[in-house]
């Protein structure tokens, strides 16, 4: 898991070191910087996948991503501490990136393990616009390329009618549900086939939180085996089957969060931003108890505006986001600190009376 993570000029974040353990929900107020912690992981990943000028251009350029911007700022620094459950960190994954022609380059890549406590640093590249890194697996490089693979970031809010969770999508395609849930109609009827007591576990809790909803008609194409897509049963309805279009979004939604949460091989870290989105509280209320199972063998780090979700954890689960001196800072909740407060209320309605922090500038 990650286990902390340095981060330097980035966004609205000048420079702070975030301690994360298994569960880590963040609370604030909108504007306050919570998606653009999520969104460090996410321009992470394309910079390993060797798409970080594309992705920097989609993001109105260097500008945008150097905290106050490049007249301000000229670099930004990731550094993620990797570590097992309950151990210190034995193993890091260093970037530097450099402003130039509104523009983000790598100015270097480096890891570093832990011996005995003490740091040794390997140099992998340096000046590049795209990175070569998930190709090494010399030295540390080795460890780090498998650690970076295993942290994924979650979006499943598209659920317009070209959602890719809505339409068809290849049969084979379901060695792991996509990061925006496009293969979700694969991956379930991959779990159907290989692990039927996961695929009743994921339909179950469904139903739990959709009364209508009766169970999943999961088969390939009648015209093309090659494609499936999302199809469902409601309640009372007999012969009648219906598609991912007559779901709700809050449904649909679910489903997917259901399906990753409830999946047999779960990714090292899970990071979602704003997962409650157009959950009903019961949904909020069931979806909090699937963090917490899936936290027992994964790490999970999420952005919420959800009193009714941070009321199902308790103080050191929580992240407060906050501004001061005009920069994003992050503070985790200490539970000695409010045990007077948490006699008489509850943690949402702590946050709600501002006695934590977390709330909308003013």
């Amino acid at each position: 898991m990650i286990n902390k993570i340095v981060v330097k000029g980035y966004k609205s974040i000048k420079e702070q070191a975030v301690e994360l353990l298994p569960i880590n929900i963040l609370i604030g107020g909108n504007g306050i910087g919570k998606s653009n912690f999520i969104s460090i992981f996410t321009l992470i990943r394309n910079l390993y996948e060797q798409n970080l000028q594309n992705y920097i251009l989609t993001k109105g350029g260097a500008d945008c991503l150097l905290y106050m911007g490049k007249k301000e700022t000229e670099h930004i620094g990731f550094d993620l501490f990797f570590a097992k459950r309950d151990q210190e960190a034995h193993n890091r994954f260093i970037v530097k990136l450099k402003e130039a022609q509104d523009s983000l380059f790598i100015e270097r890549v480096e890891t570093a393990f832990n011996s005995g406590g003490v740091w040794h640093g390997q140099l992998h590249e340096a000046n590049r616009q795209e990175s070569s890194f998930k190709n090494d697996y010399t030295g540390q490089a080795f460890y780090v390329n498998s650690l970076l693979r295993e942290f994924e970031v979650y979006h499943f809010h598209d659920t317009g009618d070209r959602s890719p969770m809505k339409g068809k999508c290849n049969i084979e395609d379901n060695i792991s549900l996509k990061s925006n849930g496009a293969n979700i109609a694969a991956f379930l009827y991959y779990l159907k086939e290989k692990f039927p007591k996961h695929f009743a576990r994921i339909e179950k809790t469904v139903a739990s939180v959709s009364p209508f909803f009766d169970g999943f008609n999961l088969m390939p194409n009648r015209l093309n085996e090659q494609l499936i897509q999302l199809e469902w049963k409601q309640a009372g309805a007999v012969d009648t089957y219906f598609n991912a279009y007559q779901l709700s979004d809050g449904t649909l939604r679910f489903i997917c969060l259901a399906t990753l949460l409830l999946q047999p091989n779960l990714p090292q870290t899970i990071i979602i931003d704003e997962p409650e989105l157009g959950l009903h509280p019961v949904a909020v209320n069931k979806l909090a108890a699937l963090i917490k199972k899936a936290s027992a063998k994964t790490q999970i780090i999420i952005s919420t505006q959800s009193v009714n979700l941070v009321d199902n954890f308790g103080p050191e689960d929580i992240i407060v986001v906050d501004r001061k001196d005009n920069a994003t800072v992050f503070n985790r909740l200490d539970a000695e600190s409010l045990d007077v407060w948490l006699k008489d209320y509850s943690l949402g309605e702590i946050w709600e009376k501002n006695v934590i922090g977390g709330q909308p500038l003013m």
